[in-house]
């Protein structure tokens, strides 16, 4: 029983507890993995940008027309 209770406490525990057995394996990086992300986030911001500009100016000159027609 003593046995069965032990096992079911660690159970129980290993859900909140660290165990020490799990290694920490080291990530490596690629620095052209990075800088093509950094290439590819830059031209998806410019898109946005072209997107917004693009949207803001149809906005300004619909509500042109709308108001001095």
């Amino acid at each position: 029983m003593k046995n069965l209770t032990n096992s079911l406490k660690q159970k129980l525990t290993s859900k909140y507890t660290i165990s020490n057995s799990q290694e920490t394996t080291s990530r490596k990086t690629d620095i052209n993995v990075l800088l093509n992300r950094v290439k590819s986030d830059k031209k998806q911001e410019i898109k946005n940008k072209f997107y917004f500009s693009a949207a803001a100016s149809t906005g300004l000159i619909l509500f042109g027309l709308i108001v001095f027609s």
